[in-house]
């Protein structure tokens, strides 16, 4: 006999039933307002698993008198769902129109999604997509400009508990003491469908309360973090890593490290992006930074996971703690960007060896000034090319080492003032 999950049992039947988004539900809301005036619109529910996306989506179709279809982009066929689709047109007069509910929309390549836009241009066809991923990212322009794009969250503790409280009401109590029941909802870490697996294993438990929570952590498994190493999270988490540790955040830095390798992030990609984050935000301000980065990724190299990751950690309280500067990056992207400008202009002659006699007659090497011979070790030239004037790229900031670079800088140019009058 077929067991049907407790999450699909305890699916919400009407939008009353749904716990949270009540900003989305409230009266006055646009998705109220549509139900209400029995028009469907094409629909693009992005959220995260276990937030509600397909309870919502059937409640939505279910409330207009029309033909309903559901799609898994996952596990169906869409030569499948295509013959299906043109049969049911193919009778107008008695079906004008269809709603369809397609799961994981983003699994669609780009050349599937086109067949649909056909359909939705018609008017036949009122498409409802749910997507765990970021829209923008894996639907076409020309299909998510047709939906009407609605965001969820994950759940809060208040709707877990109202989720958790209704089964209890229309089932039996669980095994829980009150203390317990808060852990357990921190462990659905926001996610309904996770809650409903962590009760139904509970239900297979000895009726006796429970009140040891590490208990319950070795019965129970913890949501696993959501995090996927080659979409959109891949790319928040090492943003929010990266500006935590350039905004000296040492205790958030930790943190979304510790994000990303539980999430099972590649340690290597965040060690590489360490080395980065030295030499972007920390600079000369302190030389010490971009070492330590390069050797943290050294050391977990040899390491491996667990023992290498606490070098990255420490790499990252370095530089989250480190005197911060951009100084050398702005300074580099001007030099790229004349670079592009002037890149037909050559040294000046006085600059370029001359191996042959040919050269020497070109004047190649004429007028150089070997910096040695003079005071300090330096003759004060200008290494741009004759057509460029001298320019000042690099401005250091007061802050660590690099106030240590203004002085020299400093001392440099008053030299060249002196030597120009």
């Amino acid at each position: 006999m077929k067991t049907v999950p407790l999450a699909e049992k305890l699916r919400p039947r009407s939008l009353e039933e749904i716990a949270g988004h009540q900003s989305l539900l409230q009266e006055g809301s646009w998705l109220k307002t549509v139900i209400t005036s029995k028009k469907p619109r094409s629909l693009l529910l992005c959220g995260p698993p276990g937030c509600g996306k397909t309870s919502l989506a059937r409640i939505y179709a279910s409330s207009f008198e029309t033909s309903y279809f559901s799609f898994s982009a996952v596990s169906g066929k869409l030569a499948e769902l295509k013959k299906v689709l043109e049969d049911h047109h193919d009778q107008p007069l008695l079906h004008s129109q269809s709603i369809l509910f397609i799961d994981e929309i983003h699994r669609l390549n780009k050349a599937q999604q086109e067949f649909f836009l056909p359909l939705m241009e018609n008017g036949s066809l009122i498409l409802i997509g749910a997507t765990t991923e970021n829209p923008s990212f894996s639907l076409q322009p020309a299909l998510l400009s047709r939906f009407t794009v609605l965001t969820l969250h994950f759940l809060d503790e208040c709707s877990l508990r109202l989720i958790l409280s209704r089964f209890e009401e229309e089932h039996e109590p669980l095994p829980l003491t009150e203390k317990a029941k808060h852990y357990l909802l921190k462990l659905a870490g926001g996610d309904a469908r996770h809650l409903f697996n962590l009760v139904e294993h509970l239900l297979c438990l000895p009726k006796d309360p429970l009140h040891d929570l590490d208990e319950i952590a070795s019965i129970l498994q913890k949501r696993t973090p959501l995090y996927d190493s080659g979409e959109e999270w891949h790319y928040n988490l090492i943003s929010v890593l990266h500006k935590a540790v350039r905004g000296s955040d040492v205790d958030a830095a930790l943190y979304w490290l510790a994000r990303m390798l539980k999430g099972g992030e590649d340690p290597l990609f965040i060690g590489r992006r360490l080395i980065r984050m030295a030499s972007e935000d920390i600079g000369l301000a302190d030389p010490e930074a971009l070492a330590i980065a390069t050797h943290a990724c050294e050391a977990y190299e040899r390491l491996g996971s667990p023992e290498g990751e606490l070098s990255l950690a420490q790499a990252v309280a370095y530089l989250a703690l480190a005197p911060k500067s951009n100084a050398l990056y702005r300074a580099f992207n001007e030099a790229l960007s004349l670079a592009d400008a002037t890149g037909h202009l050559p040294p000046a002659k006085n600059f370029l060896n001359a191996p042959t006699s040919f050269m020497k007659s070109q004047n190649y090497g004429q007028n150089y000034l070997y910096d040695h011979d003079y005071p300090h070790a330096f003759a004060a030239q200008n290494f741009f090319p004759d057509e460029i004037p001298r320019k000042s790229l690099y401005v250091p900031v007061e802050r660590g080492f690099e106030r240590e670079l203004c002085k020299r800088i400093n001392f440099f140019e008053t030299i060249r003032d002196r030597n120009s009058m």
